[in-house]
C-alpha cells in the first residue's frame, strides 16, 4: 500500500496520470482552481530509457488556446477533449465548457495548431485559435518586502495604493510576513514602479522576486571588473543559447543572469564567464541568504540596539524621578536649584530624555508623518502624540520654573522616555515571535543539501570521475551520486543502485520507500542504505521542494475572510482613540477646574491640569491596533507551516476558515476510500478448461487495454509464468469500448471480456449461474468481469479494489466530530453499497458521472451544509471546485495548486481528520486572539481614562500603559505560536505507533 501511495503521489507531482489511463491524466482547465496539465511527456518518465528522457527534455512544448463554439454540456467538452487527445504529439488537453475554450499542450514537431483546429471542427464544433498564451505569459506575480508597517491601517494604505496602479490585477499585503504579493501585467507596469508606489505611500519596499526570475542566478566575482572585462563578459554571455538577460553590478561585484534551464545552467555559465575573462576573475554563487531572513535579522538587531541605547538614558531618568526622590541625601542633591526654581533633577532628566525622544524615537516621527500625509493614522501617530505631549509639557514646566522664583516644576520626562523604551522592547519581542511563525518554511528550505557529487561518464558508459559541487549548481540531466545517509540533491530518477529513501520530510510517509532503477526520487529526502545514481530532471525552482515552499508562502499571504473584521476596525481605530484621549483630558481638566471632585484626589506632586494630562496620555498609548491586526495572520502562518510539516498543504486563510465549518464530507470511492489499485481476487470457470490457458486468452485481449481493471488482469496472469516479460498470443481485430470491455480474435477463438451489458449488446446470452455469481461478487464489494469465447460465457473474473485499512476508523471518528459522510462513485450500486457497509457510510450515490458529483455537492450546499469534497484531484475536478473545501488526496503539487483548497500529500485518509482538526484549533486560537485584543482595548482604555480612580484612587501611569500596549501584541503572537505544538488527534497517533 505504501508503494502504491508513493507511486500515485509522484505521478501526480509530475502531473502524470496513473497507470497510463487517459482518464487519470491531469486535465488542463482554464479556470484557476482546476488541475493543471503534466509538465513533461510520458517519455520523460520512462526511467529506463535515458534517450527518451533526453529527447523529452530537449523537445519544445507549446500551448495553444482555441475558442470552441457549439458546446452545450460536459459531454460536448468530453468529445472535443477525446478527439484532440487522439492526435499524435498531444501532451495534454482540457476543455472549459463554461468559457467555451480548449487549451492544448502539444509538440509542434508532430502536430500543428491548424491540425488541432481541424480536428475540433471534425468533431462537430466550431474552433478559432486565440492568442491567450501570450497574455498569460505577461501576467506575473511580484513579491515585495515592506518595512515600516505597524498595524492593519498600514497594510490597507499600501494595498489601496497598489490597487489603483494601472496594470495591477490584484494586490495583497500581509502584516505578519511584512510582504506584498502583486499580480500585474508587465506590459503595463514594472516591478520598479510598484516599489516606487509603495515608497510614495510612506513605506520602504525591497524586491523579493519579480515573478519572472525563477531561472535567474546571482554570481559573485572575485577580481577586478574593469570596463573591458565587463564588456567581454556581457557580449560573450549574451551570445550563449538560452541566456535571456545579463546585468553586471561593479560596485557589488555581482553578475545577474536570467536563462532558460532547458538550454543552459549555472555551472555552465560560471565556467564560460571564467573562460571568457581569460582566468582574470573567479566566479561563484553569490553568498546571499534568504532576503526576508536577512531583513528580519537586520530589524531584530536594530531594535535590540535601539532598546539598549534607550536603556542607557531611560534607567537614570527613572531612578532620578522614581527612586532617588525617596533617598534623603540624593533627594537633597537633585533638589538643588540651578536657575531660579529649576533643580538639578529636572535638568538631568531633560538632558537624558532628549536623545530618547528625538534620536532613538525618530522612527515614530517619520512613521507618523508619512501616515498623516496619506490620511491613514496608525500606531506611530498615537506613540508620537503621547510621548510629545509628555515631553513638551515637561519642557514647558522646566522652562517656566527656570524663569520664575515661585513656580515648582512637575515634569513627565520619565513618561516619554520609558514609553519609547517599552514600545521598542515590545516591537523587538514581537519581531522575534513573528520570526518563529515562518519556521516551517525555513525548515523546508534547509532540506536541500548544500553540496552534491556529480558523476561524469566515459564513452563506454562507465563512471570516469566524481566532483563535489555546490547544490545550487546542479543542472538538468546531471547524474548525482547519493551515498547512504546522504540527502538526494535533486528531483530525478534512479539509473543505478538500490536503496530505501526516507521521504517523511516531504510527504509525511513514515516508512522508508524502496528505490531501484527507474524509480523517481524527490530532492531533500534522505537515502537510508545503498548507493544511488540519480539523473536530475527538475532542479531549482522546478523541484517539488521549491513548489511546496511557494505554495506555503502563497498560503501565508492569503487573507482569511475573518480578517476583514480587523481591517474594518483599524480604519477608525486610531482617529477614535485620539478623540477619546482628548475627551478624557478635557473631561478631567474641566472637572478639576470646576472642582467637581475633591482636591484630595489630586496627588501632591501635580495639579488638576497635570492629572488630566496623564489620563489623556495613558488613553492614547494604551490603545493597541497591532494586536487586532496580528490576530489572524500569525495563526494562519503557523497553521499552514504546521500543516505542511504533516503532509497537509493548506492554501491560506480562506481554506482554513471554510474547513473549520465543514459538517459534511463527500468522498470519492476509487483511490480515496479504496487503495486505487485493483487486484484479481479469483476466477470462476463455467466451462472445462485449464486456468492458465483461460488467463492466456484474457491477458492477450486485455494487454492492449488502458483500463485499470484490464491491467490488473494482465498483472495477475503474469504470475502463471516465471519469466518477467512473457509474450502473450497475438490479438487481431482488437476493439475497445470505453466503459464496457474489449473484443479480439486470439489464435482460433473470438474473445470478449467486459461487463454484462457489453455481452448483451453483442448478442451473448448470460446464463443464470453467471448472473448469480455477479450478484455475489457485488455483495462482496468486488467487480465481476465476464469472459466469453466464441459467443459463449466461459468464466467470470472477480476484481477488487481493496479498502484502505483505516477507512472505517476515519469515518467513525469524523462522525464523532459531527461530520456527515457521503460516498459518491461511478461504480455500480451493488459494489458501492458493499463498500459503504464496510467503511460505515450509509448515504451513497453510485453510477455518478463527474458532473453528477458536482451537482450532489451543490445540492448539499443548498440544504445549508458546509461541504468538503475529498477526491484524487484529477477526475473529481468539478466537484472539488464546487465544494466549499476541495481536498485532493494523494495528489501532487501541480494538480493541487490549481484544483484543491487543501492538498493531502499522502494517500492516508487520516489526513482528512488532521486538516479539519487543525483548522478548528487554528480558528479557536484566532477567536481567542480577537477576544484578547478587543477585551484588552475595551477594558484597558476606560481604566487608563480613570474609570477606577474615583472609587479606588487607582490610576495607570502612561509608561505602564505603554508597557501594557507592547505586551498585548506580543501575547497575541505567542498565543498563535502555541499552534507549533499541535498534536494530531489520538486516533491517528495510536495508529502511527
Amino acid at each position: 500500500m505504501a508503494a502504491a501511495s508513493r507511486a500515485l503521489f509522484l505521478a501526480c507531482l509530475r502531473g502524470g496520470g496513473a497507470g497510463g489511463s487517459s482518464e487519470a491524466s491531469g486535465p488542463l482547465v482554464l479556470r484557476p482552481r482546476y488541475p493543471s496539465m503534466p509538465r513533461r511527456p510520458k517519455a520523460a518518465a520512462v526511467a529506463g530509457d535515458l534517450e527518451a528522457a533526453a529527447w523529452a527534455a530537449e523537445e519544445e512544448e507549446k500551448v495553444a488556446v482555441f475558442e470552441v463554439s457549439g458546446m452545450t454540456c460536459a459531454a460536448c467538452a468530453g468529445s472535443v477533449e477525446k478527439a484532440v487527445k487522439r492526435l499524435h504529439g498531444i501532451h495534454d488537453a482540457a476543455v472549459d465548457v463554461l468559457g467555451c475554450r480548449a487549451q492544448v499542450a502539444f509538440y509542434p514537431a508532430f502536430v500543428s495548431e491548424e491540425k488541432i483546429r481541424e480536428t475540433i471542427e471534425d468533431a462537430g464544433f466550431g474552433a478559432k485559435l486565440i492568442d491567450e498564451e501570450v497574455k498569460e505569459k505577461n501576467i506575473l506575480v511580484c513579491r515585495l518586502h515592506i518595512k515600516g508597517m505597524t498595524c492593519t491601517s498600514c497594510t490597507s494604505t499600501v494595498e489601496s495604493a497598489l490597487q489603483v496602479v494601472p496594470g495591477v490585477q490584484r494586490a495583497s499585503v500581509a502584516l505578519a510576513t511584512e510582504e506584498a504579493e502583486i499580480r500585474y501585467d508587465r506590459r503595463v507596469v514594472t516591478a520598479t514602479q510598484l516599489i516606487h508606489t509603495v515608497e510614495e505611500s510612506g513605506f520602504e519596499a525591497i524586491l523579493v522576486t519579480t515573478g519572472e526570475d525563477r531561472s535567474r542566478i546571482d554570481l559573485k566575482v572575485d577580481g577586478i571588473l574593469d570596463e573591458r572585462t565587463v564588456m567581454i563578459v556581457k557580449n560573450s554571455v549574451q551570445a550563449l543559447p538560452g541566456v535571456e538577460d545579463i546585468k553586471v553590478d561593479t560596485e557589488l561585484q555581482k553578475i545577474t543572469i536570467s536563462y532558460k534551464p532547458d538550454q543552459t545552467g549555472p555551472r555552465d555559465l560560471i565556467e564560460f564567464i571564467e573562460s571568457a575573462a581569460s582566468g582574470h576573475i573567479a566566479v561563484s554563487i553569490y553568498p546571499e541568504a534568504d532576503g526576508r531572513e536577512q531583513h528580519r535579522n537586520g530589524e531584530i538587531n536594530r531594535y535590540r540596539k535601539s532598546f539598549l541605547w534607550s536603556l542607557m538614558f531611560t534607567v537614570p531618568v527613572f531612578l532620578t524621578s522614581m527612586v532617588f526622590m525617596y533617598i534623603p541625601v540624593l533627594k537633597d542633591g537633585l533638589d538643588k536649584k540651578v536657575i531660579n526654581m529649576m533643580g538639578i533633577g529636572e535638568l538631568l532628566r531633560w538632558i537624558l530624555s532628549t536623545p530618547v525622544q528625538f534620536v532613538i524615537g525618530r522612527k515614530f516621527y517619520t512613521g507618523a508623518y508619512k501616515a498623516i500625509c496619506h490620511g491613514s493614522p496608525n500606531m506611530d501617530v498615537l506613540i508620537a502624540l503621547g510621548t510629545n505631549t509628555a515631553y513638551f509639557y515637561s519642557v514647558y514646566s522646566v522652562l517656566r520654573a527656570a524663569t520664575s522664583e515661585t513656580y515648582m516644576a512637575t515634569d513627565f520626562f520619565e513618561t516619554s522616555s520609558m514609553l519609547i523604551s517599552f514600545i521598542i522592547l515590545g516591537k523587538y519581542l514581537e519581531i522575534l515571535a513573528k520570526g518563529k511563525t515562518s519556521e516551517a518554511i525555513a525548515k523546508l528550505m534547509d532540506l536541500a543539501p548544500e553540496t552534491a557529487t556529480v558523476l561524469t561518464y566515459d564513452h563506454e558508459g562507465n563512471v570516469a570521475s566524481e566532483k563535489e559541487i555546490d547544490g545550487r549548481l546542479i543542472q538538468k540531466n546531471d547524474v548525482i551520486k547519493v551515498i547512504p545517509g546522504g540527502k538526494v540533491a535533486s528531483d530525478g530518477f534512479v539509473i543505478w543502485g538500490q536503496s530505501h529513501v526516507n521521504e517523511s520530510m516531504i510527504t509525511g510517509e513514515s516508512r522508508p520507500v524502496a528505490k531501484k532503477k527507474g524509480d523517481t526520487v524527490i530532492g531533500g529526502t534522505v537515502n537510508e542504505n545503498g548507493v544511488l545514481h540519480v539523473r536530475a530532471t527538475f532542479v531549482g525552482s522546478e523541484s517539488a521542494l521549491a513548489q511546496i515552499v511557494r505554495l506555503v508562502e502563497s498560503a501565508q499571504m492569503a487573507k482569511a475572510p475573518v480578517q476583514k473584521f480587523a481591517d474594518q476596525i483599524s480604519r477608525v481605530f486610531v482617529p477614535l482613540v485620539i478623540v477619546l484621549s482628548l475627551l478624557t483630558w478635557l473631561t478631567w481638566f474641566l472637572a478639576g477646574r470646576f472642582h467637581s471632585y475633591p482636591s484630595s484626589w489630586i496627588p501632591s506632586s501635580m495639579d488638576s491640569f497635570q492629572l488630566a494630562l496623564q489620563f489623556g496620555i495613558s488613553v492614547m498609548v494604551i490603545a493597541c491596533p497591532c494586536a487586532l491586526g496580528l490576530a489572524t495572520p500569525t495563526a494562519v502562518m503557523v497553521a499552514t507551516g504546521v500543516g505542511a510539516s504533516q503532509g497537509v498543504l493548506i492554501k491560506g486563510g480562506q481554506a482554513l476558515e471554510s474547513a473549520q465549518k465543514v459538517d459534511c464530507i463527500v468522498f470519492d470511492k476509487t483511490g480515496t476510500l479504496t487503495i486505487g489499485k485493483p487486484i484479481v481476487v479469483n476466477a470462476r470457470l463455467l466451462k472445462n478448461m485449464v486456468l492458465r490457458e483461460f488467463y492466456d486468452y484474457v491477458a492477450a485481449a486485455e494487454v492492449n487495454s488502458e483500463h485499470p481493471l484490464g491491467k490488473a488482469i494482465v498483472e495477475h496472469a503474469k504470475k502463471f509464468y516465471s519469466e518477467e516479460n512473457h509474450i502473450w498470443p497475438e490479438a487481431r481485430d482488437f476493439l475497445s469500448v470505453t466503459g464496457h470491455g474489449v473484443k479480439a480474435n486470439i489464435s482460433d477463438k473470438s474473445v470478449i471480456v467486459g461487463n454484462k451489458s457489453f455481452m448483451l449488446s453483442l448478442g451473448i446470452d448470460v446464463p443464470v449461474e453467471a448472473s448469480e455469481i455477479l450478484m455475489e461478487e457485488e455483495d462482496n464489494a468486488q467487480t465481476g468481469i465476464i469472459v466469453a469465447m466464441d459467443q459463449e460465457v466461459v468464466g467470470i473474473i472477480a476484481v477488487s479494489d481493496p479498502i484502505k485499512p483505516n477507512a472505517h476508523e476515519v469515518i467513525s471518528y469524523l462522525k464523532s466530530m459531527k461530520v456527515e459522510c457521503i460516498m459518491v462513485t461511478g461504480d455500480n450500486w451493488g459494489t458501492a453499497k458493499a463498500i459503504g457497509r464496510e467503511v460505515g457510510i450509509e448515504n451513497i450515490m453510485a453510477e455518478a458521472k463527474p458532473e453528477h458529483k458536482a451537482e450532489k455537492v451543490k445540492e448539499l450546499q443548498l440544504s445549508g451544509k458546509t461541504v468538503a469534497m475529498v477526491g484524487d484531484g484529477i477526475n473529481d475536478s468539478p466537484a472539488l471546485v464546487a465544494a466549499d473545501v476541495g481536498m485532493a488526496i494523494g495528489a501532487g503539487t501541480d494538480v493541487a495548486i490549481e484544483a484543491a483548497d487543501i492538498v493531502l500529500m499522502k494517500s492516508n485518509l487520516e489526513d482528512v481528520i488532521t486538516a479539519i482538526d487543525l483548522s478548528r484549533k487554528t480558528f479557536f486560537r484566532i477567536r481567542m486572539n480577537y477576544v484578547w485584543a478587543l477585551g484588552y482595548n475595551i477594558m484597558g482604555i476606560p481604566i487608563a481614562a480613570g474609570a477606577l480612580f474615583p472609587s479606588t484612587r487607582f490610576r495607570l501611569p502612561p509608561w505602564v500603559a505603554g508597557a501594557a500596549m507592547a505586551a498585548s501584541s506580543v501575547s497575541v503572537v505567542c498565543w498563535s505560536l502555541l499552534l507549533r505544538y499541535y498534536k494530531r488527534p489520538l486516533v491517528i497517533q495510536e495508529r502511527q505507533t
